[in-house]
């Protein structure tokens, strides 16, 4: 006997039974409806088409005069203009760019952290329409113009918490100035949102400075190291940390460990000299911590160098391991599976320091469309699930590169590839 599904009639208490054979039958029927819902939506009016734009941008309700305004854009074939229009709005700054950028600074990558100097950096870049991939090596900082606040601090994030717990506008009171200025690095130290206090305290505290390499990939190129393992490439730069037998089998460094490790341990090398220092013993959070660099007159006692010594941790693990002695990096990745990552002909590929190695992966194709991924998310609220998206993924990546690198862009075509969804 088949399966059945009972309901329940409107008009009757008696159940009627429905063989699974009458239920497909009505398939297609439900498919059409269902397509035809859909097709409601995406041929929503003007008005509809702007409201659903500005809640998705602004993450507010629009005023009946700013509706009206973004509605007469669309109905004009003016779509860029209604996003502009949103994107007026103070809650497209304190909200959506927030929210957007806020899991970039810790490793929890919680949108539940307070504002900083990272978050605030990528707010005011966006603002100001500058290239976006400069945040991963301008000497660059965002700090708040309004009275009343906490001045910056190299060891707290009170100016920044003062912020947002007074309300105040980051759309009109940011203002741009240099790490150099106001933390005190050089300026060839400094490496955009990578050389802010939030970027060091998350990443740069403790272990071997592993982490900012990671979750730089992570937050800026959307893949982890599983997403990069490649076991072809030279380990020659791999530290002494790393054993060569883990367990006693020396297939698992050889078909696993080696996949990473060869590939960012030549990159992290950037990192060789930045430290995050606090007080082990009375702040062991690190919350008043700062971040340290080695500048050529500082040498670290524990290394004889300008290397921090957590970069020799661990040395007894595999004394015969890549020594680090200076800042200078290799991508490998140039070469072998990642090459598809769309590395920048016009680099070296190798060079000295975080501002180098930072501007070799934002200068690549993998970061331009990481961005656009992540705007076509929090837009579009959902992934890009076929090949449409997927093509479309890659034309607003190419408008991206060809509007200087502007975030500004990135939304206005994908709300308008998403509106009336």
């Amino acid at each position: 006997m088949g399966a059945t599904v009972t309901t329940q009639s409107a008009s009757s208490s008696s159940g009627t039974a429905i063989t699974w054979q009458r239920l497909l039958r009505q398939l297609p029927r439900i498919g059409l409806l269902s397509l035809a819902i859909a097709s409601s939506y995406s041929h929503a009016g003007p008005r509809e088409q702007a409201l659903q734009i500005h809640n998705r941008v602004a993450g507010v309700l629009p005023t009946e005069a700013v509706l009206q305004t973004m509605a007469d854009h669309i109905r004009n074939n003016d779509v860029a203009a209604a996003v502009r229009v949103a994107m007026d709005n103070e809650a497209f700054y304190s909200v959506t760019l927030k929210n957007l950028a806020t899991p970039w600074t810790n490793r929890d990558r919680t949108v539940f952290a307070p504002l900083n100097d990272y978050t605030a950096t990528v707010i005011g870049m966006v603002r100001d329409e500058l290239d976006f991939r400069s945040a991963l090596y301008d000497n660059i900082l965002y700090t708040s113009s309004a009275g009343g606040l906490p001045a910056y601090s190299n060891s707290n994030n009170a100016h920044y918490e003062a912020i947002e717990n007074q309300g105040v506008s980051l759309k009109n009171t940011l203002v741009r100035r240099t790490q150099t200025e106001v933390t005190g690095l050089p300026a060839a130290a400094t490496s955009g949102v990578i050389t802010t206090r939030a970027a060091a305290k998350a990443f740069f505290y403790a272990g071997t400075n592993r982490a900012m390499f990671r979750f730089t990939l992570i937050n800026h190129l959307c893949r982890d190291l599983e997403q990069v393992h490649d076991t072809s490439l030279v380990p020659d730069f791999i530290r002494q940390d790393v054993s060569r037998s883990p367990g006693g089998d020396s297939r698992v460094y050889l078909n696993n460990c080696i996949g990473c490790h060869n590939g960012m341990d030549p990159l992290a090398k950037a990192y060789a000299y930045y430290d995050y220092e606090y007080n082990l013993e009375t702040d062991p959070e690190g919350q008043n911590g700062s971040i340290h660099y080695n500048t050529e007159s500082t040498l670290d006692p524990d290394t004889n160098s300008r290397v921090e010594k957590k970069y020799l941790i661990n040395a007894n693990t595999f004394r015969y391991g890549y020594v680090t002695t200076n800042d200078d990096w290799k991508n490998y990745w140039r070469a072998g599976i990642n090459s598809h990552l769309g590395w920048d002909s016009s680099l070296p590929g190798s060079g000295s320091g975080a501002k180098s190695m930072n501007t070799e992966l934002a200068h690549s194709q993998a970061f331009a469309s990481c961005q656009v991924e992540k705007v076509f998310h929090n837009v579009c609220l959902r992934k890009p699930a076929d090949a449409t998206d997927r093509d479309k993924v890659r034309e607003i990546t190419q408008n991206f590169a060809s509007a200087g690198y502007n975030l500004k862009q990135v939304f206005i075509d994908t709300a308008d590839y998403c509106k009336g969804e």
